[in-house]
C-alpha cells in the first residue's frame, strides 16, 4: 500500500464519520421540528402529494433486508422518483442505530415498531429547515454525484 492510499483511506474514513454524525444531527433536528416522515408507505404518499417539500430521502437496510424483494422494489421506485425530482438520496445501513437516534424504545411491547427503511426530511412551507447538518449531508450527496456515485452510501455505527 502506498502512502497516498493510506492517507486517502484515512481522509475517506474521517469524511464518512463526519457525514454520519451530520446525518444523525439532521434527523434529530428534523424530528424536533416535525419535518420527518418515517416509513416506506408514508414517504411514498408524501412524495406523491408534495415532492417539493422533500429535501432528503434516507433509505436504510441491514444485511437481513437484502433478500426482501418487495422492499428492494420500493427502494428502486423511490430512488427513481428522487432522481426525477432532484431530491438528495442516501443509502445507509444500521437500522438499529437509526432507531436509537430517533428515540425508538428498545423493547416495544404490544405495538408495531416504526418502519425506518425510508425516512424523509422535509421543509415546511412557513419555516424551512436550516441547519449545518443539512448542508453537510447535501454537499456529500452532491460530491458523490460528481464522482458518478448517484446514490451515496453510509454505514451508521452502533454506539
Amino acid at each position: 500500500m502506498t502512502l497516498e492510499e493510506v492517507v486517502g483511506c484515512n481522509i475517506t474514513d474521517k469524511k464518512m464519520d463526519t457525514v454520519s454524525q451530520a446525518l444523525e444531527e439532521l434527523l434529530v433536528a428534523a424530528q424536533r421540528q416535525d419535518c420527518l416522515t418515517v416509513g416506506v408507505y408514508e414517504s411514498a404518499k408524501l412524495m406523491n402529494v408534495d415532492p417539493d417539500c422533500v429535501v432528503l430521502c434516507v433509505l436504510a437496510t441491514d444485511e437481513e433486508d437484502q433478500d426482501d424483494i418487495a422492499l428492494q422494489i420500493h427502494f428502486t421506485l423511490l430512488q427513481a422518483f428522487c432522481c426525477d425530482n432532484d431530491i438528495n438520496i442516501l443509502r445507509v445501513s444500521g437500522l438499529r442505530r437509526l432507531a436509537q437516534v430517533l428515540g425508538e424504545p428498545a423493547d416495544v411491547d404490544n405495538s408495531e415498531p416504526r418502519d425506518f427503511h425510508c425516512i424523509l426530511v422535509t421543509n415546511s412551507q412557513c419555516q424551512p429547515l436550516k441547519c449545518q447538518a443539512l448542508k453537510d449531508v447535501g454537499n456529500y450527496c452532491v460530491e458523490s454525484r460528481c464522482k458518478n456515485q448517484w446514490i451515496p452510501y453510509l454505514s451508521l455505527q452502533e454506539r
